[in-house]
């Protein structure tokens, strides 16, 4: 079975059951070069517009040759955007956001919305071309290398919520939208409009599912009250998956959510998302048999692998236990694809990278 028939099936796509649970993970750029140089295999970067969202696209060979079973792809920065860097090390990106590299990630100094407040100040704004070919020239190159035998996942995270927060600020944004100002579900309008159209051309290309991701939950609850979501949010997610699957009826829609947002879960269903990640561990109403016994027949699941201390700073035996119970109760009967909540950073040392893998297959056995 090769990786495509594992992935679809235990994603219950396709009738039957997997002969393990599929693996899929991100890496780091220092992790990516460093597996790169080790296998001796080139380490392709798409930047991408949203700088955190290239460590979900890039390195896909080196992911491959680790035993991922997904390739994942998105857009790109334009071939013609050069971005410069300023005396202080900072720099803007395609959205006009200025960006400095932080101890693990990028941050955004200024944003470039932090004024708004009327329709007039999102129409004034300057967006970039969702449609311009040169940032699906990486995407093209995948799928038709790897269409055949892997999984092949379109990613549009920093979707509608988080970049309207990227591009006006999160506490400015969650202030006005509980004030009601007028800019605020335009925003949201916009950046629908936006990501559907590079979700559309991933589509287009031949991908097998497209990657929203948006967090809606904190550490230990919701961001805004689910009444909220429903009035400023769900309804542009559902217009975009009903975009997608004008398109393409067969594609797949996965939502990525951190944060505790167990109560949305029936509302995300709703809207026709099939699969559900990260599954972050560690937070209120996600532990795996929880999630397993109420959601296990609305979605697949993808993740539920803690990045924050179990990886870098669990011990060897903690970080089996966790996959070999992760495996048993999401893996079973189907319906579960396994990966790190998150990007695997610097402080995941390379040797626990690859004892990830080993442990991840030796427990999704079926």
């Amino acid at each position: 079975m090769n990786s495509r028939e594992r992935v679809l099936r235990a994603l219950k796509v396709k009738e039957g059951m997997p002969d393990r649970i599929p693996v899929q993970f991100d890496l780091c750029r220092q992790l990516q070069d460093h597996f790169a140089e080790k296998l001796g295999i080139e380490s392709r970067y798409t930047n991408n517009l949203f700088e955190d969202v290239t460590y979900r696209i890039s390195g896909n060979e080196v992911r491959l040759a680790l035993g991922s079973d997904a390739v994942v792809v998105g857009a790109a920065e334009r071939a013609d955007f050069k971005p410069e860097k300023l005396e202080d090390g900072s720099w803007y990106n395609e959205y006009g956001m200025r960006l400095m590299q932080g101890p693990i990630y990028v941050e955004i100094l200024d944003y470039p919305l932090a004024n708004a407040r009327t329709k007039e100040d999102i129409d004034a704004y300057q967006w970039p071309d969702p449609r311009d070919p040169s940032r699906y020239t990486d995407v093209e190159y995948y799928v038709n290398k790897y269409k055949e035998d892997y999984f092949i996942i379109g990613d549009i995270e920093v979707t509608i919520l988080s970049l309207g927060q990227q591009l006006v600020g999160l506490e400015k944004l969650l202030l006005d939208m509980a004030m009601q100002e007028e800019y605020v579900e335009y925003l949201f309008q916009k950046c629908e409009e936006f990501q559907t159209q590079v979700g559309l051309e991933l589509v287009r290309r031949g991908v097998d599912a497209i990657w929203v991701g948006d967090d809606f939950g904190s550490q230990q609850s919701l961001l805004f009250s689910p009444d909220m979501f429903r009035s400023m949010l769900k309804d542009h997610y559902a217009n975009l998956i009903r975009a997608m699957k004008a398109e393409n009826p067969d594609i797949i829609m996965a939502l990525h959510s951190d944060g505790a947002v167990k109560a949305l879960l029936p509302d995300i269903k709703e809207i026709g998302f099939d699969i559900f990640n990260p599954v972050q561990p560690g937070v209120p109403g996600h532990s795996p048999r929880e999630i397993k016994d109420e959601f296990g027949d609305m979605f697949a699941f993808w993740g539920a692998i803690d990045q924050q201390y179990l990886l870098p700073q669990g011990t060897d035996e903690e970080v089996a236990a966790d996959i070999k119970e992760k495996c048993e109760i999401l893996g079973k009967g189907g319906g579960y694809m396994i990966a790190p909540a998150h990007i695997m950073q610097p402080d995941v040392s390379p040797e626990r990278v690859e004892f990830f893998i080993e442990m991840c297959k030796k427990y999704g056995q079926y």
